[in-house]
């Protein structure tokens, strides 16, 4: 008994390591294709050097944005009816073609700008890994989900570090590189994004299970199963959900910080290109680095104190940091300032790190490992659809020379998201017993002895 108690305990910690491990770069992927990658490409492909306009570049991304919406439900049925594993390679796979689009595409200003690209190829490429990078997250989510109860937040806090990780390496180091090492061709990036794809599908087929169940363990190590939920998956309908007031305070709160990410990420560089042209885009992502450095343990401290204080409580801290960047962008002078600068950083990373940190905890809070995905396919959906025209409108409003206008406006879209937490602060775990948070710790550790 003992033995095999020892076996299982190696082999769970054998798998969560994988889960780490692959929840970071699929978190990593997911922040750079989603968002950031805008930012890499209109940094070399400008309508001044002889490119593509900065909205014809940021229109795929924003028509991906909305046919996320649908794909956010699809994804997420797609997940009930045949597991994690088989959709995400399938619709990984595509992602590494479409990558391959944008570097056949071309379009680059060192290569001739729109004369020598093709833009109905760029569109669909950009497009395809628009949509495709969604099944990152969303299967990086339900395999945390699926896997821990108690400790589900100090893991998510670990792969999302996966997102802040990339505005360092991928938007800083990577626009850095291109600029003064690779003569302003971005292609050399895409064909690695479009590498790292493949070799996770490989990982993905043979490596991770879709639930501890599946390996015959339990969520967390434990020895028994989870105390707090039906043996069967319950499998919400849209109506059942939209009849829910948590349901509502969720796609409200989250809905907002959500959009507050996809306004910032997918609009910095021309933020900044705007205070005084690619020099000062190019000084920006200096110091993004070394911000985004100091926030990446940001991740972790959410995921902690999620697991310490609770979702709600941690989501409401969360809120409060995302006033940190959208006031350091709205505040920067012409030229840019340094200090602004590290503030920046530091916020994006807090942002990066705890939004994708928190929207899964809170859910699963609120909905329970069973009830997870049947809830939130429909919950983030419905978050989606204002968040898809976020870039879009900051960059117009920002090319308009109304910048200060568009960060008010996404100031008062976060109080709004603190309202909606603040009302979740009476609302019980799903999971309350097997998280042991608060009083219901020594009695969900009383009746795990009884289940012995």
């Amino acid at each position: 008994m003992a033995q095999e108690a020892a076996k299982n305990s190696r082999k769970f910690k054998g798998y969560a390591v994988l889960l780490c491990i692959l929840g970071i770069v699929f978190m990593f992927l997911y922040s750079g294709l989603q968002n950031d990658q805008i930012n890499i490409i209109q940094a070399f492909i400008t309508e001044d050097g002889g490119g593509w306009a900065a909205s014809a570049t940021q229109l795929p991304m924003t028509v991906g944005n909305f046919v996320c919406i649908i794909l956010t439900f699809i994804y997420g049925t797609l997940f009930i009816k045949f597991g994690v594993k088989k959709p995400l390679i399938i619709v990984m796979i595509i992602t590494a073609i479409a990558t391959l689009g944008i570097v056949a595409a071309n379009g680059l200003d060192c290569n001739g700008g729109a004369a020598s690209g093709n833009y109905g190829l760029f569109f669909i490429s950009l497009f395809v890994v628009r949509c495709g990078c969604m099944i990152l997250q969303m299967a990086g989510f339900m395999l945390v989900a699926n896997w821990f109860i108690r400790f589900r937040g100090q893991i998510m806090g670990i792969i999302t570090m996966g997102s802040p990780i990339f505005s360092v390496v991928g938007t800083s180091v990577m626009t850095t590189m291109i600029a003064n090492k690779m003569g302003g061709d971005y292609r050399p990036f895409y064909v690695g994004i479009a590498v790292i794809i493949v070799v996770i599908c490989i990982i993905v087929a043979v490596g991770i299970k879709d639930t501890p169940e599946e390996a015959g363990l339990y969520p967390d190590g434990a020895d028994h199963a989870p105390l707090s939920e039906a043996n069967d998956e319950v499998k919400l309908t849209v109506g059942e959900v939209l009849k829910q007031k948590k349901a509502w305070l969720l796609i409200i709160s989250f809905g907002a910080f959500q959009f507050i990410i996809n306004a910032c990420m997918g609009s910095m560089a021309v933020r900044y290109m705007s205070l005084g042209g690619i020099e000062v885009w190019l000084t920006a992502v200096k110091w993004l680095s070394m911000g985004a450095i100091l926030g990446i343990p940001m991740s972790y401290v959410f995921g902690f104190l999620d697991d310490k204080f609770g979702s709600v409580k941690a989501s409401i801290v969360l809120g409060l940091t995302e006033l940190i960047p959208v006031l350091c962008l709205m505040l920067q002078p012409e030229g840019g300032h340094v200090g602004l600068m590290i503030g920046w950083g530091f916020g994006v990373a807090c942002m990066t790190g705890g939004v994708p940190t928190m929207h899964p905890c809170i859910t699963s809070f609120a909905y329970g490992r069973r009830e997870y995905q049947s809830a939130n396919r429909i919950i983030m959906a419905i978050q989606l659809i204002p968040s898809a025209v976020a870039a879009m409108m900051m960059v117009m409003l920002i090319q308009s020379g109304k910048g200060t206008l568009a960060y008010g406006i996404l100031i008062v879209i976060i109080i709004i998201g603190l309202i909606a937490t603040f009302a979740m602060l009476n609302m019980k775990d799903a999971n309350a017993l097997d998280r042991g948070l608060g009083k219901d710790a020594q009695r969900g550790l009383e009746e795990a002895k009884q289940a012995e």
